[in-house]
């Protein structure tokens, strides 16, 4: 078993410098309550509601200054942390992205591949890859941000790819609430993995956020659930090794599913055509 943990919190909009220091503090009081992996908010550097003459100005490379210092933080608390934040690329470009670092450095870095017409996410440019699963011991992680959970061939794919938890850095805003009642745990069962969702709470240039930051079971069922408006770190032990079990025998003969074995690719596709559907 090891023990995880979200962070729901309300970043200080357009202060990086103040953020990066709570998230290092958040990230040393989870591990000294033994969490070996701490999940932080989508863009939790900056705020989510920002123009684009903002979003030029809190851009940050990766690997860059944030990283960095969570490299040092990781190595000397003995964690992982995954923490979202705008990524400036070599040419310029700007991403909503997803790192996850360890006490040896940048492990993976996932830029949002969906993008909605919402807050900074107006005029980013998308990623075009989901990542392979990187090994951590708290399994292997794969990363999704915000949106990406609406569909359900994101966290489709890491699990095929072998992800064992699935780590959602996230801004849902108080009208998503069918994200923690259904999308989170559907995907984590539809899966067989854990799912862990950080959020923030608070408001932010009238937006509110949903809060309600939750971490799930391979069924399905709910391990921990934040409230809706209070900062908060969410704890729960898991054991990565039953995301593995796609075989369920319920009565041996009689009910058995195999959620990987019983698929049908095949039937399946419509599902990567560019085509949609006539009226």
């Amino acid at each position: 078993m090891v023990r995880i943990a979200a962070v729901q919190m309300q970043p200080t909009i357009l202060d990086a410098k103040s953020n990066l220091t709570r998230i290092l503090d958040m990230t040393n009081e989870a591990a000294a309550r033994e969490a070996r992996l701490v999940v932080f908010p989508e863009v939790a550097l900056c705020g989510y509601v920002i123009t684009p003459e903002e979003a030029e100005g809190l851009a940050q490379p990766v690997p860059g200054p944030a990283t960095e210092a969570l490299t040092q933080a990781c190595l000397e608390a003995g964690v992982h942390v995954i923490l979202g934040l705008l990524e400036r690329d070599t040419d310029g470009t700007l991403f909503n992205a997803s790192v996850l670092i360890g006490p040896q450095g940048l492990l993976s870095r996932y830029r949002k591949t969906h993008l909605p017409l919402l807050g900074v996410d107006r005029y980013l440019a998308s990623g075009d890859a989901f990542l392979p699963p990187v090994d951590t011991p708290a399994g292997r992680i794969g990363l999704l941000i915000c949106y990406d959970l609406r569909f359900p061939e994101p966290c489709r794919v890491l699990a095929l790819l072998g992800a064992q938890l699935i780590a959602l850095s996230t801004a849902w805003p108080v009208a998503g609430t069918l994200y923690p009642d259904y999308m989170a745990r559907s995907r984590a069962a539809e899966n067989r993995t854990y799912l862990i969702a950080a959020n923030r709470c608070g408001e932010e240039r009238g937006t509110r956020y949903l809060g309600r930051s939750l971490i799930v079971a391979p069924d399905g069922a709910i391990l921990a659930e934040a409230t809706p408006d209070l900062e908060q770190i969410l704890y729960a032990e898991i054991d990565p090794g039953l995301s593995d079990a796609k075989r369920l025998v319920l009565a041996p003969g009689e009910y058995e599913l195999d959620l990987w074995g019983d698929r049908r690719p095949d039937l399946y596709a419509p599902i990567a055509s560019d085509s949609l559907p006539q009226a």
